[in-house]
């Protein structure tokens, strides 16, 4: 309520200035023009709490003074037609100027805060902590390919809210991915569905959490009554709660759940101070509001400093915002509109305000956002994005080494046509380096959201995809699939070159739509060991009981890619 009080005070102070002057010049009128324009300031007081008590208008510089301009406005019209005469035609000459005064401020100061805030654009993108960088590492078998498809986890999660008493007053809230103990789970709060339900019901009673890794997992829930939510009302909402606390911060996005190691659920939100006399983002100085959801209290935190819980600090909605002034910003707004040099826009194929999150080997938690032209009908990707969860730290593989890619709705659009009559559909796509090749890894839902597939689609190849049943199975196929394509003619250099010999004992020789391929396994060993016409075309005549010296990339997948072979009798 303080920071309602405060706005509504703030809002006020031109029209104070301008009535004070006023009675200073009206010594005839004095008390009566004080007496009007006191009775028109405690109208406006209350009649501002009352607006910004629902609209929650942050104080900063830009909306003090077009609040500051639309309240001395009417408060001066109302002030004039007050202290007319009735029946009487004479004019009040100095409220008359003040009040012109006040229109011409007015179409001054609201498009100098627009222009403004276009120079500061560039500041905003000068402060992202960026940086830039050419491939992303290989993705190993201790990775966790993508997670599952929060449509997928939502409409299972749906499902299962008969097990809350009171079902009816109930809907399920945001679902926020994020890392409990060693499982990466999506964490969706119990809301309210209405007012109604809420003024019965007081409190919700839980949360829900399912594994964001396995489609086989079931939801389970957790009870903890919380009183602060999205879905409250008054002064229990976790928006107006957090507003009452920091009033001069702007909030990004909605507030989402996060639960500690306890299992206890918090609200936490994104917050920031803009730049200047602008509400354009201090990018480099994020905060994060962390909300009692039992008894309102809030603590505020830079983002990297926040409890060791919470995955998300930075929220999706920042992320995206970050990555628009990252893409189209770069040299500054004109370029944006004229030259767009070195513009880059980013796919909205994202499953959360067009970013999608996923997790390192390390457990940390970044958005992916791929990047595209500017200019209309190409469909190829210039690089992708990945932002720190924590920190707000963007970088960006540009992807030069691998030119030519397909972007993400290229992907989906690959996926959405090999299933058109059940009407599957590519959902969370997301690019990785696999054994040296960019990938789009993409989940395949039906019509309900469920989960159907994995598919797997060379990123430079959209006639190359292999589609699984579990993303591990997948990520295998997928790679025995690679070493079989003549095109991928060198080791994806990813583990140093190792030499075996040994006497063959199986040969398959195989047709690719670039050439033949060679595959063969050694006594004793079961490396399934590839090889291609090209690079050795007397490999062509290999047979078993020969003997055989090679260098090859070994995987830790059971397959290798052969460089150089020598063949007793044969190539010696």
């Amino acid at each position: 309520m303080t920071g309602i009080l405060m706005t509504a005070l703030l809002s006020s102070i031109l029209y104070v200035i301008i009535s004070v002057l006023l009675i200073s010049k009206n010594k005839k009128k004095r008390m009566m023009i004080f007496q009007q324009a006191a009775i028109i300031f405690a109208a406006l007081f209350i009649t501002t709490s009352i607006v910004n008590y629902v609209i929650l208008l942050p104080i900063t510089i830009p909306n003090m003074v077009i609040a500051n301009i639309v309240i001395a406005i009417i408060g001066i019209f109302l002030l004039y037609g007050m202290t007319q005469t009735p029946g009487k035609t004479k004019r009040n000459g100095p409220i008359e100027a003040a009040l012109g005064l006040l229109i011409i401020i007015a179409v001054l100061a609201v498009p100098t805060v627009f222009v403004l805030g276009i120079f500061t654009l560039d500041d905003s993108y000068e402060s992202i902590n960026q940086q830039e960088v050419e491939e992303a590492k290989p993705l190993n078998k201790d990775n966790t390919p993508i997670t599952v498809s929060p449509e997928f986890a939502r409409n299972k999660t749906q499902k299962a809210m008969s097990v809350i008493e009171n079902t009816q007053f109930y809907d399920l809230g945001k679902l926020q991915v994020q890392k409990l103990d060693e499982d990466i789970v999506f964490v969706g709060p119990v809301e309210f569905t209405g007012f109604w339900k809420w003024f019965r019901g007081k409190e919700t009673e839980g949360f829900f959490t399912i594994s964001a890794t396995n489609v086989n997992a079931q939801p389970e829930f957790v009870e903890s009554k919380m009183k602060y939510t999205n879905s409250s009302y008054f002064n229990k909402n976790i928006e107006r709660t957090i507003y009452g606390a920091y009033p001069d911060y702007i909030q990004s996005g909605e507030a989402q759940i996060e639960v500690d190691k306890e299992g206890k659920p918090w609200y936490v939100q994104t917050l920031y101070k803009p730049i200047g006399v602008t509400n354009k983002p201090d990018l480099k100085d994020l905060k994060v509001a962390v909300v009692n959801p039992v008894s309102g209290d809030v603590k505020l935190y830079n983002t990297n400093n926040a409890p060791a819980f919470i995955d998300g600090s930075v929220s999706s909605e920042m992320a995206t915002d970050v990555n628009q002034y990252f893409g189209k910003y770069v040299h500054g707004w004109l370029n944006s509109i004229f030259g767009k040099k070195d513009v880059k826009i980013p796919n909205e194929s994202g499953t959360e305000s067009s970013v999608t999150p996923i997790f390192n080997e390390n457990g940390e938690m970044f958005y992916f956002t791929d990047m595209t032209s500017p200019k209309e009908n190409i469909d190829s990707a210039l690089g992708y994005t990945l932002i720190n969860a924590r920190t707000g730290d963007l970088t960006y593989y540009n992807g030069k080494k691998n030119s030519g890619i397909m972007d993400s709705s290229g992907a989906k659009e690959i996926v959405n046509k090999e299933f058109p009559e059940k009407n599957w559909e590519g959902s969370m796509p997301v690019l990785y380096n696999i054994d040296g090749n960019p990938t789009w890894v993409v989940n395949v839902l039906d019509p309900n959201g469920l989960f159907k597939k994995y598919a797997y689609i060379k990123a430079s190849d959209s006639d190359f995809v292999v589609f699984g049943d579990t993303a591990r199975d997948t990520l295998e196929a997928y790679r025995l699939q690679l070493l079989q394509d003549p095109s991928n003619v060198a080791s994806s250099g990813e583990t140093p070159l190792q030499k075996r010999s040994g006497e063959v004992t199986r040969v398959l020789v195989s047709m690719q739509k670039n050439g033949q391929v060679v595959q063969f396994l050694l006594k004793g060993d079961k490396t399934i060991y590839t090889i291609t016409a090209g690079k050795s075309p007397l490999a062509l005549f290999l047979q078993s009981g020969d003997t055989v010296q090679l260098e090859a990339n070994v995987r830790d997948n059971g397959t290798g890619i052969v460089e150089t072979i020598t063949i007793e009798g044969l190539t010696e």
